[in-house]
């Protein structure tokens, strides 16, 4: 029965049904379904309340509202949009130098924001066509934002490695439960943005090298800068270095002080949200309307993600009831190999539920059910999370179904054809499972950092 929960709240979310409603409607029918047969102890929903209690109490999630908030201020303000136009007039002059520029200033942007949606929007308004102008070819074109929007899912401060740190660090709470060890250390957010901040690097890394090749390889695809395509830069160096600096500070006072431990994730985002107001406010970008439209907004979002988190907490507490994680735990166990084998498993399960899951629906359905299991056959927890946390980002772009095609496809003129978009991600997503691969192969990736800035 707790597998017949899981795939059918599988089907009903693929037939389009709101997530948090189907997490807790489907949990509480199959309750009251197995109660009836004799299978389920209906007197385990009495710690529902507390469950719910706690999710809103979280000292931890509260910092998603916040971060939201400074998500949604740089992106309402325009300020997200003024830093890439900066970027790009710092480097136009280099035949592949808006390429790079759009790269290292889209993760900039990714970290200002950590939500992939606006990031991808944002980009695919303001630098697909630039990219145009300067006559790249519309492939790489459309590859090069769609990866680099995707960024904000593992560049710190990410707002899905806050809900994956919790869900995480329940998961390894449970383990150490099972293994009999009842005091253990925990993980925190604070471990994952540490974690996450190489392998996000890494992925920039990659993703410039590749726009370096190209040029070599493919000259025809990046034509050489001309003068007439001075007039798109306006500006003065002098605006574009304190239009990108201000953005730079603001995201190394909030990620530095998380890293340095003078802040907690949740302290940082409240200096955050407040950094992004100011911000508005010194660029001449604020207003009381704006303010109005702001907050609406990020009430709207943060409304979703908490109605999600109670769900997932009922259809948790109902699975559990049916005893779905020992059955779980047997399954993944009796995978012949070790634990290479069964994280194989598990990834491609990840992978392939990503094209038509959103990250937050496998977040609270897939990853406490398989999370605890990895951790007792010796996962460490935070390279666990790093590697499922660059699972996500890279099924988010995979041709036919990654989200982040849709949301630049709606953005982007008709004349590029979407087989032209799955035509330019493809070379990106390569890189991506080059670098999902590299931190299966050296997991100090993600875990050494963490341990020299926060053991």
């Amino acid at each position: 029965m707790a597998l017949l929960l899981f795939f059918i709240i599988i089907l009903v979310l693929l037939a389009g049904y709101p997530v948090a409603f189907t997490l807790a409607g489907v949990s509480l029918l199959f309750a009251l379904l197995c109660s009836a047969l004799g299978i389920f102890d209906i007197n385990i929903l009495r710690a529902l309340p507390n469950r719910i209690y706690s999710v809103l109490t979280n000292s931890t999630l509260i910092a998603i509202p916040m971060f939201v908030f400074m998500g949604v201020t740089l992106q309402k303000t325009k300020l997200a949009e003024q830093l890439l136009l900066a970027g790009a007039g710092l480097m136009h002059r280099l035949r592949c130098g808006l390429g790079i520029s759009i790269i290292l200033v889209g993760a900039l942007l990714a970290a200002s924001t950590g939500i992939v949606g606006a990031t991808v929007t944002t980009m695919g308004l303001l630098s697909v066509p630039a990219l145009l102008k300067r006559r790249y070819q519309p492939e790489l074109a459309c590859g090069t934002v769609c990866a680099t929007g995707t960024l904000g899912q593992i560049i710190p401060p990410s707002i899905m490695l806050i809900m994956l740190g919790d869900v995480i660090s329940s998961s390894y709470q449970q383990a150490h439960y099972q293994q009999g060890l009842f005091a253990s250390d925990s993980v925190s957010v604070s471990d994952l943005f540490a974690g996450a901040l190489l392998p996000g690097l890494l992925l920039v890394v990659l993703y410039v090298a590749y726009i370096f090749i190209v040029t070599l390889a493919k000259p025809h695809w990046i034509p050489q800068y001309t003068a007439t395509d001075a007039t798109d830069h306006q500006h003065q160096p002098k605006t574009q270095i304190f239009t990108l600096l201000l953005p730079l500070v603001l995201i190394f006072i909030v990620l530095g002080s998380i890293l340095s431990g003078a802040a907690s994730p949740t302290e940082a985002a409240a200096v955050g949200a407040v950094g992004a107001t100011l911000l508005a406010v010194v660029r001449g970008e604020f207003s009381i309307s704006k303010l109005r439209e702001i907050i609406r907004e990020t009430i709207k979002i943060n409304c979703m993600v908490f109605m999600i988190l109670i769900g997932a907490t009922i259809f948790s507490l109902v699975f559990r009831g049916l005893e779905g994680d020992h059955l779980i735990h047997e399954m993944l166990t009796a995978i012949p190999g070790d634990l290479l084998v069964t994280m194989i498993v598990v990834m491609l399960a990840i992978f392939v539920l990503g094209f038509v899951l959103d990250f937050i629906e496998i977040m609270f359905v897939v990853v406490p059910v398989v999370a605890p299991t990895l951790i007792i056959m010796g996962a460490d927890p935070i390279w666990l999370a790093i590697m499922i946390a660059v699972n996500l980002q890279t099924s988010f772009m995979t041709p036919p179904f990654g989200f982040s095609l849709f949301y630049l496809r709606g953005v982007i003129t008709p004349t590029i054809k979407t087989k032209q978009i799955y035509k330019g991600v493809i070379p990106f997503v390569a890189l991506q499972l080059i670098a999902l691969l590299m931190l299966a192969i050296w997991p100090e990736l993600a875990t050494r950092l963490p341990e020299i800035l926060l053991n």
